[in-house]
């Protein structure tokens, strides 16, 4: 599945009901071998900027989550920790460079 496919299948989720982080962590669910109803329950409490407080977007939030996913090896390895967190910096800043925020209520 491209990536288009995969905002599709994200968009069709949300339209469902569902919220910003379950529609992208869903949407990757089948690529990271994920149940999709441990996806949807995973991933639930990040909507609305983490529990519809409006701070971190729901949508980043998921990409986060699935970065996770992306950085190997066995916790609680401080350089594994450190990779993660260099991984999410730069996401959040392509994410803040492309929708002007990564805060849900500036969005």
């Amino acid at each position: 599945m491209d990536t288009e496919e995969r905002v599709r299948k994200g968009v069709a989720y949300f339209k469902e009901g569902y919220n910003c982080a379950q529609s992208v962590v869903m949407a990757f669910a089948d690529y990271y071998g994920l149940d999709e109803a441990f996806a949807a329950h995973i991933s639930g409490s990040f909507g609305g900027g983490i529990g519809r407080m409006r701070e971190t977007c729901g949508t980043a939030c998921g990409m986060f989550m699935l970065a996770g996913l992306e950085v190997k090896g066995d916790y609680p390895d401080q350089e594994l920790k450190k990779k993660n967190y260099e991984v999410v910096q730069r996401l959040a800043a392509d994410f803040k460079a492309q929708t002007g925020s990564i805060i849900c209520k500036e969005l």
